[in-house]
């Protein structure tokens, strides 16, 4: 007996419903940060709208990795970790980009601090690795990462 698509998609849509209300599907993502976070212009701005409230820290305990020279701005590989604990919210800002905040990851106690993404980077600026803590407290690494060609208009 051959099956057709329309019987296929009705059976799916079947069992989809089953697997929802049985709660086995997995949660949509949601986050509390807003869209002014990345609408930013200048990092006080994007930590404010991240829900940053004290000044930041420069810490040795979070770490910023990626290139010294990246040759193609489109793609640049950066990541940001900590084993600090109580760290709620993990960033990673590009300085000099029209747009500061590169991406927000949120954090807990099942999830280990440390992530790693390729972000666009106009022009040769300082990337921020940014660990907002449970206490209030944001604590922040820092490195210059030089662009050849540049990927992020403005």
């Amino acid at each position: 007996m051959k099956t057709t698509r329309r019987e296929m998609l009705a059976h799916s849509s079947a069992v989809l419903g089953l697997l929802a209300t049985a709660g086995l599907l997995p949660a949509t993502a949601h986050a509390d940060w807003t869209k002014a976070a990345f609408d930013a212009r200048t990092m006080p701005d994007a930590l404010k709208a991240l829900g940053g409230a004290a000044a930041p820290v420069e810490s040795k305990d979070i770490t910023v990795s990626g290139p010294d020279i990246a040759e193609n701005g489109a793609v640049v590989p950066v990541g940001c970790s900590t084993a600090l604990p109580g760290v709620k919210r993990m960033a990673i800002l590009v300085e000099k980009n029209p747009s500061v905040l590169a991406s927000v990851f949120d954090v807990s106690d099942a999830v280990d601090a440390n992530f790693n993404t390729r972000v666009k980077m106009g022009q040769s600026s300082n990337v921020y690795a940014v660990a907002m803590m449970n206490d209030g407290k944001v604590l922040f690494a820092v490195k210059e990462i030089k662009v050849t060609l540049g990927g992020c208009g403005g």
